[in-house]
């Protein structure tokens, strides 16, 4: 998968049942996880929360201390984490009505051999557009904040140097330039210099 293969996760799960945590990890693609905690209740987990981001996490319900959906409906509120929930097969419909449009993935147990991994990596593919699409704004963001203090420099240069609009874009371009800097730290240094 060509620009996904370098994002790490870092995965969550909650079971009473440690051998439920010993399948998950052992469905899991080598290489694609920094870290993978394992927590036996709902209390635990939202201790061990406080204290890390976990993009994805995986609940098997019931837990000891709450059948666990208010954990996962908690996670889908309050943050960006792919959610799975494995729920037995007589309550699944049931739940799958109640998570779906938080975006939770549920599946029932027993569930075939591969499900659970199948679903991990369907939680993974998720995160790795969820990160991309990040970057992207991020980097669309920084392009508009620099768009904004290139411009205000402009209308400095207009103003104070009486030069056109056309004289002013030249002007910020060889500033950066000759001192070796970005269009965007050109036109801070300008801002700085003009209005003071």
């Amino acid at each position: 998968m060509p620009g996904n293969t370098d994002i790490l996760h870092s995965m969550l799960i909650v079971s009473a049942a440690e051998p439920f945590a010993a399948l998950v990890r052992n469905s899991l693609p080598g290489g694609k996880f920094t870290v993978t905690e394992y927590r036996k209740s709902a209390a635990a987990a939202r201790r061990c929360i406080l204290e890390r981001f976990f993009d994805i996490v995986v609940i098997n319900c019931p837990l000891p201390d709450e059948i666990g959906l208010d954990l996962a409906m908690d996670l889908a509120e309050n943050s960006q984490a792919g959610i799975l929930v494995v729920v037995p097969s007589e309550i699944y419909e049931e739940v799958l009505d109640y998570v779906t449009d938080q975006g939770i993935l549920a599946i029932a147990k027993p569930a075939p051999r591969g499900r659970i991994g199948t679903a991990v990596r369907f939680l993974m593919a998720i995160q790795n557009k969820r990160f991309l699409l990040e970057q992207k704004v991020s980097a669309a963001k920084d392009k508009l904040e620099e768009l904004r203090i290139v411009s205000r420099a402009k209308i400095v240069l207009v103003e104070k140097k009486h030069l056109t609009e056309e004289e002013a874009h030249r002007y910020i371009g060889r500033a950066a330039m000759n001192n070796g800097i970005s269009r965007r730290r050109a036109a801070e240094n300008i801002l700085e210099d003009m209005e003071d």
